[in-house]
């Protein structure tokens, strides 16, 4: 059993930058891909960023390029978003997930219970 836990969500205005970290339990933590989705008031859950078990394949959504970094830190068993010039339509619960492959396969068998992010205009 995984178990995930995100923290760092909050408020911030547009432009701003916020960090969001995803603490995994165990010491399989390297064993696993590890993703960011995000879901909005009366959307579906988007993928935001995954990132494989050693951090050398990492993709983005279109929508954060540039802009979001996605990065994993291993020996902390932690995983972390970092998210800059944040825009209004980036507000959403963020959740992270775990998956046995990367990439295109990527299918989440654990999830976190989710951090708010809100960005104000």
């Amino acid at each position: 059993q995984v178990q995930l836990v995100e923290s760092g969500g909050g408020l911030v205005q547009a432009g701003g930058s916020l960090r969001l970290s995803c603490a995994a339990s165990g010491r399989t933590f390297s064993s696993y891909a590890m993703g960011w989705f995000r879901q909005a008031p009366g959307k579906e859950r988007e993928r935001v960023a995954t990132i494989s078990w050693s951090g050398a394949y990492i993709d983005y959504a279109d929508s954060v390029k540039g802009r979001f970094t996605i990065s994993r830190d291993n020996a902390k068993n932690t995983l972390y978003l970092l998210m800059n010039s944040l825009k209004p339509e980036d507000t959403a619960v963020y959740y992270c997930a775990a998956s046995r492959a990367p990439g295109r396969a990527f299918t989440p068998l654990y999830w976190g219970q989710g951090t708010q992010v809100t960005v104000s205009s």
